[in-house]
């Protein structure tokens, strides 16, 4: 009989699965919410790497009020193999590189390390769950908690279940994912990349559509969205404010009024092949855009900017 997942105000230890960029910041996280963490990656440099990180991050989390009274940096151990990062270990976030065969040798090398109970959530972006569900002989407790990257930064965490599935698995995991600051989504039937990532898939498509019609430019393209729509997008999404849009209608007025010039713009849509053309002019402009300045430059300015845009807490349409 499968065991029942540990509620999650027990869940004290997590363990970390891959300390590559995306497990360093969930490991940042974690710690910050005043947890144990296990961390394993076979990077040989990795105690290093995942240190330096947690520091970075660190004035960031503070910040946004994400350190509780128990945090600290220093509760973190280093172990030398994937199985010794589950054991003890209530809660396990899995994110080793997105590749179905690695996935699948993890899994095989953990699930005889877990400790009854034990919760492991992969942060794959793009595989699917029934595909890495292969890799193991009990999949009941291994579910999908996929964030947006940095996760310490971004509240998003997208969470899939299937049939498979043990009961209370999937609300265990949000009431811990949400004690933590994030803010979870069920993605409620698969597909390939989620829910946010196909929007952004679907976004980035047009823009690219855009720049290599020489509609507008690189920087234009990436203006209109940052000084635009992604101002509104960062406080509601693109149903309620559509719905607000129609003047207090609701949004079958909205589409009574506007339906007609959206199929119109649809039709108008196409979907541009990545050839090294296309490529050359976003690598052009994108240079253009970034006026000199250099990757750690442009990387602490955008760090900056989501921090000021993050929510402080998990509310999404309440005053002030």
């Amino acid at each position: 009989m499968t065991p029942s997942p540990s509620p999650a105000s027990s869940i004290q230890t997590v363990g970390i699965v891959g300390s590559g960029v995306i497990g360093a910041s969930w490991s940042a996280l974690f710690l910050a919410s005043g947890h144990d963490v296990i961390n394993y990656d076979p990077d040989p440099d990795n105690a290093q790497k995942t240190n330096a990180y947690i520091a970075q991050a660190w004035p960031s989390l503070g910040e946004l009020g994400l350190i509780t009274d128990k945090a600290s940096p220093s509760r973190i151990r280093y172990v030398d193999t994937a199985a010794d990062a589950v054991k003890g270990a209530d809660f396990i976030q899995e994110s080793v590189p997105e590749r179905l065969d690695i996935k699948l040798k993890t899994y095989q090398e953990i699930e005889p390390a877990l400790g009854d109970g034990a919760i492991v959530a992969t942060s794959s972006s793009g595989l699917l769950l029934k595909d890495m569900q292969q890799g193991w002989s009990d999949p009941s407790r291994f579910i999908l908690g996929h964030p947006f990257n940095p996760p310490h930064l971004i509240p998003l965490v997208e969470l899939l279940g299937n049939d498979q599935t043990a009961d209370g698995v999937l609300d265990t995991a949000a009431t811990f994912y949400e004690s933590c600051g994030k803010e979870t989504i069920r993605v409620l039937k698969e597909v390939p990349a989620h829910v946010a990532n196909r929007l952004q898939a679907a976004l980035w498509r047009e823009a690219i559509s855009l720049v290599a019609q020489g509609v507008a430019s690189v920087e234009d393209v990436d203006k209109a969205v940052t000084a635009g729509p992604g101002l509104r997008w960062s406080v509601m999404g693109p149903h309620m404010l559509f719905s607000l849009a129609s003047g207090g209608g609701g949004i079958d007025t909205f589409c009574e009024r506007f339906g007609p010039s959206f199929k119109t713009w649809w039709a108008s849509m196409d979907t541009p092949d990545l050839t090294p053309e296309v490529i050359a002019m976003l690598k052009d402009g994108i240079t253009e855009e970034e006026a000199g300045r250099d990757f750690e430059a442009l990387t602490e300015a955008s760090i900056k900017r989501q921090v000021k845009v993050t929510p402080k807490e998990n509310t999404r349409y309440d005053s002030p």
